[in-house]
C-alpha cells in the first residue's frame, strides 16, 4: 500500500530554503536545542557518532560537539549547505548500524511516511544507540486554524486545506514500537507565543518555512479580503485584554533505543518469586459465598 502523500515535499524543501536566505526564525529551535541539551545531559555515556536528521538550521549539531560527550556529527539537511549531506529524511543515504546517536529537531512533522522514516533511523543506529527527536504536535496553531476555517467559508463558500495537520501526542510513542524502537518515551512541550496580531504570526511562519506545502492545498493564494477576516476572527475568538493574540505551538518530544541484550526487559508470565499479596502486604483469602 502506498503512503498517501500529505506534503509536498519539494515545495517544503524551496520554503525552507527561503526562509534561511531570508532570515530563519529560530525562536522554537532554539528552545528545542536547550531541551535537547537538557535531555542529554542525563544520560551518561559517549556517542562517538552522531546524525543529525533534518533539524532546519546547524545549531543543533553545533550544540552536539560543545557538550564534550559527542564526537563527530554528519549532518543531513534539506537544503544544500556546507559541511552537511543534502539528503531527505524520508529516504536517508546511510547505511545500517552506523551512528550511536541520531536526534531530529523540528523537522519530522512534515514526512509522508514518519513510521518509514523512524525505521530507517532505527536502522542508521548500532545496537544500543539512542534516537532523540522533536516535532511540531496536534495542537500546534489551533487557532490559526479554526481562524481560517471561519473565514475561507464566510468569504468564499468554502474551505480548504491551509495548516497542515500534525502527530498527535498518544500516536507517536505506538509508532516508535512500530519502527522497533526499545523503552520509548514521548511527552510534550506547549508554547505560547504572543503577537499583535495575525499578519506578524503569519510573517513569523513565513520565516521558518511553515507556510503552506500540503499537496492538495489550493493553487491560488488566499483573498486578501479572506486574510483580513481571518485577523479579525482570530482577535475576536483569542484576542487577549492587551489586544495581543496567542499562538500554540506543541513540541512533541520522542525517544527510544536500538534493542540491545543489555537493556532491561520485562519478565516472562510466570517467573515472579513473590506472591503479590505479600508484596501488598495483604492477607490472601477465598471470598465467602454470595460475595464477588
Amino acid at each position: 500500500m502506498s503512503t498517501p502523500l500529505v506534503f509536498d515535499r519539494s515545495l517544503v524543501r524551496r520554503r525552507l530554503s527561503r526562509a534561511l536566505h531570508q532570515g530563519y526564525a529560530d525562536f522554537l529551535l532554539v528552545r528545542a536545542i536547550e531541551d535537547l541539551e537538557e535531555r542529554l545531559s542525563t544520560v551518561l555515556r559517549e556517542f562517538p557518532l552522531a546524525l543529525d536528521v533534518g533539524t532546519p538550521t546547524p545549531a543543533a549539531a553545533e550544540a552536539l560537539r560543545r557538550s564534550g560527550r559527542v564526537g563527530m556529527v554528519i549532518r543531513l539537511s534539506q537544503v544544500a549547505e556546507p559541511e552537511s549531506i543534502l539528503g531527505d529524511e524520508e529516504r536517508l543515504p546511510f547505511s545500517g548500524e552506523r551512528f550511536d546517536l541520531a536526534v531530529s529537531l523540528l523537522s519530522l512533522h512534515s514526512v509522508n511516511d514518519l513510521p518509514g522514516s523512524l525505521i530507517q533511523i532505527r536502522r542508521a543506529l548500532k545496537p544500543d544507540g539512542l534516537f532523540v527527536g522533536a516535532m511540531l504536535g496536534g495542537s500546534t496553531l489551533n487557532e490559526l486554524r479554526q481562524s481560517l476555517t471561519q473565514a475561507e467559508s464566510e468569504v468564499e463558500g468554502g474551505v480548504s486545506p491551509r495548516v497542515a495537520p500534525f502527530a498527535d501526542l498518544r500516536d507517536i510513542g505506538g509508532l516508535l514500537q512500530r519502527a522497533g524502537f526499545a523503552l520509548p518515551v514521548t511527552d510534550s512541550d506547549v508554547v505560547r507565543v504572543r503577537y499583535a496580531n495575525a499578519f506578524a504570526l503569519m510573517r513569523d511562519l513565513r520565516q521558518m518555512g511553515l507556510t503552506n506545502a500540503l499537496n492538495d492545498r489550493r493553487r491560488t493564494p488566499l483573498r486578501r479580503a479572506t486574510l483580513i477576516r481571518t485577523a479579525e476572527i482570530y482577535a475576536e475568538r483569542f484576542g487577549e485584554p492587551d489586544g495581543r493574540i496567542p499562538a500554540t505551538f506543541e513540541i512533541v518530544w520522542l525517544s527510544g533505543w536500538t534493542p540491545h541484550e543489555s537493556q532491561q526487559k520485562p519478565l516472562r508470565p510466570g517467573s515472579a518469586k513473590v506472591r503479590l499479596a505479600d508484596a501488598l502486604g495483604v492477607k490472601e483469602g477465598v471470598p465467602k459465598p454470595g460475595k464477588e
